[in-house]
């Protein structure tokens, strides 16, 4: 019976270089940071617009922000004051990749319906509320008994 594929002629070659990355062709971009400063400024551009028109993002901020001021009130460890703190930047991270995916969405269909722009904005916000949930969670099961230890309930 033949084999399929004979393999007795083969010679095995090694496999070809893989090129090393050079600096990638920028001539199309838009705006390339020039220095650090510039970079900050971008993100910083981006938590703005973030602020002022993201209603969700200023809800998150002021809910993180009254965790961690709850946190340092009840004079909770420094660990437990990180992850309150750390499960808050995580929810606002989230925010900002779905308002930026968003837009990237919304400037790919421009004005019109398409189900697989709804799935990806559904999903980005389904990965928010899981963040937010989540930190929730994380606050509650900090600040819960030390606050009602102070309110007299436990």
């Amino acid at each position: 019976m033949p084999q399929p594929f004979p393999t007795e002629n083969l010679q095995t070659a090694p496999p070809p270089p893989i090129p090393f990355p050079s600096k990638p062709n920028r001539d199309l971009s838009w705006k390339v940071a020039s220095s650090l400063f510039v970079s900050f400024r971008y993100a910083w551009a981006g938590l703005t617009y973030a602020f002022f028109t993201q209603r969700n993002f200023r809800i998150h901020l002021l809910v993180g922000t009254v965790a961690i001021g709850l946190s340092l009130w009840l004079q909770l460890t420094s660990v437990e004051i990180a992850v309150i703190g750390l499960t808050s930047g995580l929810v606002l991270t989230m925010e900002l990749l779905n308002t930026a995916l968003e837009s990237v969405v919304d400037l790919t269909v421009k004005q019109t319906y398409h189900e697989l722009a709804k799935t990806a904005k559904d999903c980005a916000a389904g990965a928010v509320l899981i963040s937010a949930i989540a930190a929730l969670l994380v606050a509650g099961s900090l600040l819960f008994p030390p606050l009602l230890a102070v309110l007299g309930l436990v």
